[in-house]
């Protein structure tokens, strides 16, 4: 289910299970949630509630801790994945197979 807004959804998940997903896309390969103000703050509960919170590294493309990416802007957008540690697990694990078999970085624009 999805209803628009990152903290409903993100709540809905909290509450009920699942997980929340913003990828880059071809157009924003970058991701479109802020890092700062938007990606932290709900990665910060997440993590407090028990769940998990990862991006895409810019660099290598694997999954990175959303809490231990430095930011370089104030405005700086990622693709932001949060949900259950047991389905976070799951989709890390997929990402991490799909970098490696994309020799080390998963292409942005294919996602």
């Amino acid at each position: 289910r999805y209803v628009g807004t990152m903290v409903a959804d993100v709540h809905r998940s909290m509450l009920y299970g699942g997980l929340y997903l913003y990828p880059g896309t071809k157009k924003m390969p970058g991701g479109k949630v802020r890092l700062l103000y938007e990606c932290n703050p709900i990665a910060f509960l997440m993590e407090q509630a028990g769940g998990k919170a990862f991006t895409l590294h810019p660099d290598t493309g694997y999954p990175a801790r959303v809490m231990e990416l430095q930011p370089v802007e104030v405005h700086q957008r990622i693709p932001f994945f949060c949900g259950s540690i047991e389905d976070m697990n799951e989709l890390e694990k997929a990402y991490l197979s799909a970098a490696k078999t994309a020799g080390g970085k998963i292409p942005q624009s294919k996602l």
